[in-house]
């Protein structure tokens, strides 16, 4: 397998050039391969979302090198950039982040509608697959108020595949849910990893769940262990 993620001598500092200035991510080296599914573990403060956040391209590295599928990310202008995340990778995170006005339909089209500028049949029809594919076909038309915390997180889900990116990226994503709901939804990822073959990398808290994906990736006061 070829690696859709690349990380060599990753450093990422706050308040560079002030007295209070700090390191938290020390020279991280770490890839991760095509249809991979990583759990990404590690105590409070030890740099998992600040590691999270550079590789989903939300922050940039104060130095190091980031490729992500194929492509060095060095000297990319924030146009370029947010292309990349947008169409490579899916972003689930803890509190699922739906837009109350619109249905789950909407929310499972709205990267499309981003990416485009505008609605089309095809995105619509995609994100009614999608729905189907998370059991949520028939709740197209409601909002994410009439839904579950579970069904609301599905949705979020849903929404990440809409462009069929080859990396997920889940910041605790069964973090605010019971026992129950998240077995159905880490379930679920393991599922879209092996029929999409979707680089999931997975932040959790939960040593159960993490104990359940091919790799544990540890980070400790910044650095891998």
């Amino acid at each position: 397998m070829s690696a859709i993620v690349e990380l060599q001598d990753i450093h990422k500092s706050y308040g560079l050039g002030t007295a209070v200035a700090t390191e938290v991510l020390h020279g991280v080296n770490l890839s991760i391969e095509n249809g991979e599914f990583a759990a990404l573990t590690g105590p409070s403060g030890s740099g998992k979302s600040t590691l999270l956040n550079i590789i989903g391209l939300l922050e940039a590295p104060s130095s190091g090198r980031l490729s992500i599928d194929g492509q060095d990310t060095a000297g990319m202008d924030d146009a370029t950039r947010t292309t990349l995340r947008g169409r490579s990778i899916g972003f689930i995170f803890q509190f699922h982040h739906l837009l109350p006005g619109f249905s789950a339909l909407e929310n499972v089209m709205m990267p499309s509608i981003i990416d485009l500028g505008w609605s089309t049949a095809q995105a619509q029809e995609t994100a009614l697959q999608l729905l189907e594919q998370v059991g949520l076909r028939d709740a197209a038309n409601k909002r994410p108020s009439e839904l579950s915390g579970g069904m609301q997180q599905r949705v979020a889900i849903a929404r990440a595949l809409s462009l069929s990116p080859r990396l997920i990226l889940a910041d605790e994503p069964t973090g605010n849910l019971d026992t129950h709901s998240a077995d159905e939804i880490f379930e679920l990822l393991q599922t879209i990893n092996r029929e999409r073959q979707s680089a999931c990398l997975i932040v959790t808290h939960d040593p159960r769940l993490a104990q359940r994906c091919q790799r544990q990736i540890r980070i400790v006061d910044g650095q891998l262990v």
